[in-house]
Order: structure tokens, then sequence, then C-alpha cells
């Protein structure tokens, strides 16, 4: 090995190959999203716009309500969100005008809807066509509504109870009101639905995180500073709200009352829910999808799972037909079929997918918790090494890798969680980014990611080393849960064991594929908006060396849940 060669198991994982052909892909789907609206027919749905709701504090939220014509009554679909209920596409000729996220956030398939539909809504007009109303309504502090916000709050929650039952003893209405809607439409119904206000018959959270501090603020301890940044700025100029949430952030490294008081109590929820669980959105609602599914309290509770662009999904046919099927059931209570508990996608890559399936459960109860051990030379396998061992990189400029090849067809639906131990030297902490790659010989396999990214990993996880206390009452191997409320900075010399946990997947491996760990101590791609995962950003890790170490007494292991075919 010359002086300026890297150990095999050394390597700068920002970098894939690949990166030139996703980005003139990228340019062009920036110029030309696949995105059209178009033009609801004449005198297919009714609307009516800025109804005033009043709250008990006397404070007035407006709302737009489309109907289908006809005196009904009808089912409600409300969605309540930050963003502005009249800020809506629009078709003039052949073009059609659309946010401009749909730009900045690559779309992988086409998406329509029409020019009723405002920012991660459902499409009034597809669902007048089914005979729904939609309340479209502003928070407080929004739009055309009065008042101050105050987001993910008690407070919150309890204007759109308020505006549930207003929609419930309208007329028009059947009094039995659904929630449906994307990211924060589907953050809000959470702690509504923890209300239990009599009109709200089911709700279906189409990805929404559920904790914010471990989902998107401050994942694994590490500050998020991109999307964040961006949504938190929007925010404060789009509406008026009493609380900073980005300064907030900046103020609260540990999970403190606040962050505390901003997270749903699941187990209170008890109407039927249908939860879009992807497992594209890893950086932002991926888990906290999951954790709604896995904690709530109803026993009518399900699971819609894929690996596809947000947006494509859910205004895709087959999301809108198993959403319709779920809101027929509970709100019109038709003789529809229950849904399956789990709607299982599984795929091989970004665009293929292997099968999709019904599972009873989550996380799969036939799971096969396999250890994959970390060994000299960058290899993972599957007995504990017998020599101790280390690597060392620096936190900045390298990340260690260590591949395990795949001899038969193997499958791994689940959440995936890291143990190891290290020491560092020039720092007293270190921020762990964590990936799990499928590489094809030679070819890296990339899968759908956050905010529209393609070249994304199989998984991903976070950890700040000084934050390493597990949560004992709720921890597990497969899924670690740390505290974040007792900081340890490492000492010199001191050689302490990390759990990390990563988000779920559902990934086919074939013989001749590998499976890469990759542990780094930054982002693991690069800024560039063009081959990264803009706007993801993460604080960086102080600078120094970090010294992973394995053997007999320190088993460090990737966990992975591998499916056994499902008996005959």
């Amino acid at each position: 090995m010359t002086r300026s060669a890297r150990p095999a198991s050394l390597e700068r994982a920002w970098h894939r190959p690949g990166a030139a052909r996703y980005a003139l892909a990228r340019a062009r789907g920036i110029v030309h999203p696949p995105v059209s609206v178009y033009e609801p027919e004449p005198g297919r749905v009714l609307g009516e716009l800025d109804l005033p709701v009043p709250m008990g504090d006397g404070t007035v939220l407006r709302v737009n309500v489309y109907r289908p014509p006809g005196e009904g009554p009808f089912p409600v679909l409300l969605s309540a969100h930050p963003y502005g209920k009249d800020k809506l596409p629009s078709r003039r000729g052949r073009r059609s005008r659309f946010s401009v996220q749909y730009r900045m956030m690559r779309q992988p398939a086409p998406v329509t809807f029409s020019t009723l539909t405002s920012w991660e809504a459902p499409d009034p007009a597809w669902w007048a066509g089914q005979g729904y109303a939609v309340v479209n309504a502003d928070l407080r502090g929004a739009g055309t509504s009065d008042g101050v916000g105050s987001l993910m709050s008690d407070a919150e929650a309890s204007d759109i109870y308020a505006l549930v039952e207003w929609a419930g003893h309208q007329a028009w209405s059947t009094g039995r009101v659904g929630m449906l809607g994307v990211s924060y439409l589907a953050m809000s119904q959470y702690k509504v639905a923890a209300l239990a206000p009599p009109s709200l018959k089911a709700i279906c959270p189409w990805e929404g995180m559920t904790d914010p501090y471990r989902d998107l603020m401050r994942p694994g301890g590490l500050c998020e500073r991109g999307f964040t940044r961006i949504w938190a700025t929007a925010i404060g100029r789009t509406s008026r709200q009493a609380t900073d949430i980005g300064r907030e952030q900046q103020a609260r490294p540990l999970r403190d009352e606040w962050w505390q008081a901003h997270t749903p109590d699941l187990a209170k929820i008890t109407v039927p829910m249908l939860v879009c669980a992807s497992f594209s959105d890893n950086d932002l609602h991926s888990r906290g999808s999951f954790r709604a599914f896995e904690q709530a309290g109803s026993p009518h509770r399900y699971a819609y799972t894929h690996r596809g662009g947000k947006w494509t999904q859910f205004y895709g046919e087959p999301a809108r037909q198993a959403q319709l099927a779920f809101f027929d059931r509970y709100l019109r209570e038709l003789d529809v079929p229950e849904p399956p508990r789990v709607r299982l996608e599984v795929r091989e890559s970004g665009a293929q997918v292997v099968t999709v399936r019904d599972e009873h459960e989550w996380p799969l109860a036939r799971t096969e918790w396999t250890p994959l051990y970390l060994a000299s030379g960058g290899r993972l396998q599957v007995d504990l090494p017998g020599r101790d061992g280390s690597v060392t990189f620096a936190t900045r400029r390298a990340s260690a890798t260590f591949s395990f090849p795949i001899s038969t067809p193997t499958e791994l639906t689940g959440p995936v969680a890291l143990r190891i131990w290290l020491d560092v030297a020039g720092c007293d902490d270190v921020g762990l980014v964590v990936g799990v790659e499928k590489w094809r010989g030679r070819r890296y396999v990339g899968f759908e990611g956050s905010y529209g990214f393609g070249r994304d990993r199989v998984t991903t996880g976070w950890q700040k080393a000084s934050l390493r206390q597990l949560d004992t009452k709720v921890s597990t191997p497969a899924q670690p849960v740390h505290t974040y409320r007792s900081p340890e900075p490492l000492k010199p010399g001191q050689i302490v064991p990390v759990d990390i946990a990563l988000g779920p997947s559902a990934t086919l491996f074939r013989p001749g594929d590998s499976l890469r760990l990759v542990i780094a101590g930054r982002w693991l791609w690069p800024a560039n908006p063009l081959t990264g995962n803009f706007p993801a950003r993460y604080r960086g890790t102080p600078a120094g060396r970090c010294t992973l170490h394995w053997g007999p007494d320190r088993p460090a292991r990737l966990l992975v849940p591998r499916i056994p075919p499902r008996p005959t």
C-alpha cells in the first residue's frame, strides 16, 4: 500500500456513481416537471368560499367548502393547515401553473390534480365526484383566518376539534367527518383525533411525522438545518405564529418538555385510521408514520406502505382507491371489505416493485432478526469475529464501510439497528450518520428518498454519541429509543457503545448483490442540489478522528430484519 492509499474499508460515501446522469435528469425535471392541472367540469362541484367558523374565544377561522351538486347530505373530508387554502394551481390554455415545490423536488412519475386543490390537500373535484364534501380550512393565523397560530400545539388541536364539529353539524353533512391530507395536513390529525370529537369517525394521515424532535428537527440529536430552516422561514412569512419553530429548535438541543408538548398521545386515538407509512421519506415522515400505526389505540388501524414519490402516490389511482374504500367503509358505513392490516410494497430498486402483498402486523411477526458483525477488511459476517479489530476515520473527510455479499434471495423488511463501540480523538463527540446501501456488482442501486431524491440508500440513521443514553422502558435491540435528555461527552481514550436506529424499509436483495454499511461523522450526500438530497442538511460534527472497535468482547453488529418466505 502506498502512503496515499486508503484502507479498503475507508472511502468518501457521499460520492456515488451515476451522479452526472442523475443531475441532467434533475435539471430537465426542474424545467419540465410532469405535473398537470385540470379544470373541473362546470356544475360538477359546488363551492362556498371563506365561510366563517367561530372558535370558543371568538376568533374566526375560515374554510372553503366543496361538495357535489344536490342537497346531500354528504360525508365530509376535512383538512387543516397553515399554508393558505386559497393558494391554488391554475390552468391557462395548455399550460399548468402550480407550486414551485413541484419543480424543486423531483417528481418520479406524473402528478395530476384540479385547480381547486391546495397544497398537499385532497382534490375536491375528484372527491366530489365520489360523493364527498371537502372542507379545506386555514388554521389560526394563516390565510384568511384571524388570530395567531401555534403549530403542533394542543391549542391548534382544539381549533380543529371545533372545525370538525362545525362540519359535522351543517345541513349538507351526514354528521360523519374524516380527515385526509399529506405532511402537515397529516400531522394535524393526530392530536385532534386523540381528543375524540364526536363527529370525527376516521382519519387518514398520509405521511405525517409524530415526534418533531426525533423525526425531523433533531433526529438522533443532530440538528437539521436544511429543510427545517426553509420551512420555518416560509411559515413565518406566510402566517402569524406565536412561536418561532426555528428559534426553538436552536435553543432546545435536548428533548425537553417543550418538545414533548408538541408530540401527540397516539394511544388516545381510537377512531379507524389508515396511515400512509412510506419507506421513501426517512428524513421527515417515515419513522413517525410507522410509529403512529404501531402505537395508536385504535383497534381499526391500517398501514399503506410504498416507496414511490410523495405526491405521485397520494394523487395516484391505487392510493385514491384505497382511501376511498377506507372512507366508504367508515364514513358511509357501506359493506366494503376491511382494508389489509398492512399493505406491504417490496422493491429491489427505485423503479422495480417486486411484490405488493397483505401482512398482518408491523414489524412482521415472522421476522428473523439477523446480526451481521463488523470485521476486519471492511467485511460484515454472520459469525462473531474471534479477534479484536478497529478502523479510524476523520469525522468530516471519510467514512468507514463494511460489505456483505448476498448468495441467496434475501428480503429485508422492517427497521434496522446498529450497535458499535467507538472512541474519539481531537473532539469530545461525534454526530454519526449511518447508511445501508445496495450494490449490484460495481453499480450503486438507488431508491426514492425524501424531498424527491432519487438516489437514496436503502435506509439511513443518525446518532450523536454524547446522547447515547437509551430509554430502557421502550427500547428493543431492533428499535433502540434514546432519551435525548442527558448528554455524556466522551473522554479521551474512552470506548463507549452506541446504538443507532435506522429507518424502516422493504427491500429485496438477489444473489450477486451486496449490502454495504456506511458509517461517517457527516451527512452522506453533497450539498449540490442537482446531485445531493436537497434541501436536507445536518449540522456538522466536530473535526476529529473516530475509531470503531469490534471483537469477541465488543460484538459490533448490524441487526437486519430478514423475512423468510411465508409458509404455504
